[in-house]
């Protein structure tokens, strides 16, 4: 390998390195929640909160908490997409509810990804399509609530303002 190549190489290396450190090349969010509390329980409370905010009536003050649709449910997994009320970008969402600790507690690990190919940024709305949920159906005040992502996991996740997202 001549110098040159060397050199080329080093520096794709170093900046493969740095685009990866600074978290998903496309916007995404992964949250890992943790409850103390049985996965039926999160998963009616998760379902019966998409389905209140179907319609666009949530967004009449600005926020985003609207434009859920379910596409399938079990009490295992959970998918749904998320329509932004003014530009109209969908997002897929998932939840996999896994029990532990007997059956009195539950695991859930979640993801929502812009449909959108080109979608690098978001504001951390991914992060709040699935945070908002959680917020909304109560689940931030259930027994054992952790939660557990970062910037890495979620595009702008520390710079997202859920209440108008």
């Amino acid at each position: 390998m001549n110098p040159a190549s060397c050199f080329f190489a080093v520096i794709l290396a170093f900046g493969t390195f740095e685009l990866c450190r600074a978290g998903p090349l496309h916007a995404q969010c992964k949250v890992e929640w943790y409850f103390g509390i049985p996965c039926q329980m999160v998963y009616e409370s998760l379902v019966s909160q998409i389905n209140k905010w179907r319609t666009m009536t949530g967004c009449n003050m600005g926020g985003e908490r609207c434009l859920y649709k379910l596409q399938s449910a079990s009490v295992h997994f959970i998918a749904a997409k998320h329509t932004t009320p003014f530009k109209r970008f969908v997002d897929d969402i998932n939840f996999r509810l896994v029990s532990y600790h007997f059956f009195t507690c539950c695991h859930v690990s979640a993801m929502s990804i812009s449909e959108s190919w080109y979608a690098i940024k978001d504001h951390g709305t991914n992060y709040c399509n699935l945070y908002n949920l959680m917020e909304g159906s109560g689940l931030t005040e259930a027994r054992g609530y952790k939660e557990v992502t970062s910037d890495f996991l979620c595009t702008q996740r520390s710079s997202a303002n859920c209440t108008v997202y």
